[in-house]
């Protein structure tokens, strides 16, 4: 009978030997554009703080002002007594700006995900899941109990021929900005599908609340598509607004359903009400400058153009969020390893994260970006990808 110490070690011994052990690397500074490791400062090209707000000076204060009146903790789950007035303040902020009747917030992203998941699906219903989709929606819809379908990657026609053939509740859940392409779901397209099937659709937004939209209200906002296109939106707080925890935005039937009823909702304290106050900040500062947005989008063009002239094998994606396919595991961690001695930190993402053979880098970029600092980054891939 095999012990465990001998199981867990033969695992990372076949991680590492696939060329597919992960470490950690420990920052020294703040979140930013030049983070500090190991006692050096790099520019930083693989963080989720679009809008370059994780540090800002405003949402830093806001922190310190609310921590010093309600403390670090929040001592209880939302449930019990660790309901705050800025968690309530910001729910019904998060609810305006999404243009739904109430929002929830969640400790997590992939809490949120599979709180939802297990709490409106049930033994007999069907979910459709795009197969791209983020792990946390994967497993929501695999822990649910529902029968687990998957379609191919933005494929309209191929769910509309699963719907057809479906009985019963039908849920489609999808990315609005899918996390490893950078590339986004065809939100109005599935929202008339789902439309014809009498099925509900939701989206994770992670990667596009906060960019996408006029008002940065993200790709259901983008795509003109409100509650009852979509009926379930999830989001995060922890990548554009910079802050921590997520949300999920719907009608007052489904906010109070899952109160009464989503384990990861009743069975976890709740975030730190000084968290929830810098959110509200941040949110503030996403309403106020939109300059933000719109240089991001002029850097996300700027880099695709040098990409392109320059023969990179760049991935097509209009976000923030700019793959280089290099098929290799082993390959990308080197290019990877390379560009951080030279001062670049650029993950190199690789299995089970993406496909067999799909390594890549995932290269993101924020609002704090500037161009000489993209333009560097394009002359280091240059000379990285070619060995040189």
């Amino acid at each position: 009978m095999e012990g465990f110490e001998a199981r867990l070690g033969a695992a990372l011994e076949e991680r590492r030997v696939a060329g597919l052990y992960r470490r950690r690397l420990t920052l020294e500074s703040s979140q930013g554009v030049v983070v500090r490791i190991a006692g050096r400062d790099c520019l930083n090209f693989c963080s989720n703080d679009y809008l370059g707000l994780a540090a800002h000076p405003r949402i830093v204060a806001r922190f310190q002002q609310a921590a010093a009146h309600y403390g670090v903790g929040s001592g209880a789950s939302h449930l019990v007594c660790g309901h705050s007035a800025p968690h309530h303040e910001l729910e019904e902020a998060l609810a305006e700006f999404t243009g739904r009747p109430r929002a929830l917030l969640y400790s997590s992203g992939y809490m949120a995900n599979t709180g939802v998941l297990t709490s409106v699906l049930r033994k007999g219903d069907q979910v459709f899941e795009d197969r791209l989709n983020h792990a946390s929606l994967l497993d929501g819809g695999l822990f649910s109990g529902a029968r687990f379908r998957r379609f191919p990657h933005n494929d309209t026609i191929a769910l509309e021929k699963k719907l057809s053939a479906a009985e019963g509740a039908k849920l489609v859940v999808v990315d609005g900005v899918f996390s490893m392409d950078g590339d986004s779901a065809p939100l109005a397209d599935l929202a008339d599908v789902c439309h014809r099937h009498e099925a509900w659709l939701m989206v994770d937004d992670a990667h596009g609340f906060g960019v996408l939209g006029d008002r940065g209200a993200g790709s259901t906002a983008a795509a003109a598509l409100g509650v009852q296109g979509v009926p379930v939106l999830m989001a995060t707080l922890g990548k554009a607004l910079g802050t921590a925890g997520a949300f999920i935005a719907g009608s007052e039937l489904l906010i109070e359903m899952l109160i009464q009823h989503s384990r990861n909702y009743i069975y976890t304290t709740a975030i730190p009400p000084a968290v929830a106050a810098a959110t509200l900040e941040a949110l503030a500062l996403v309403r106020e400058e939109a300059w933000r947005r719109s240089h991001l989008a002029a850097l996300i063009q700027r880099f695709r153009l040098g990409a392109e002239q320059l023969g990179l094998p760049i991935m097509a994606s209009d976000s923030a969020i700019q793959p280089l396919l290099i098929g290799s595991s082993q390959r990308a961690f080197e290019i990877s390893e390379r560009l951080l001695s030279q001062g670049f930190l650029v993950a190199a993402i690789r299995p089970p994260t993406v496909p067999a053979n799909t390594a890549r880098l995932r290269i993101t970029l924020s609002a704090s970006h500037t161009e000489t600092q993209v333009d560097q980054l394009l002359e280091a891939l240059a000379n990285s990808a070619s060995g040189s």
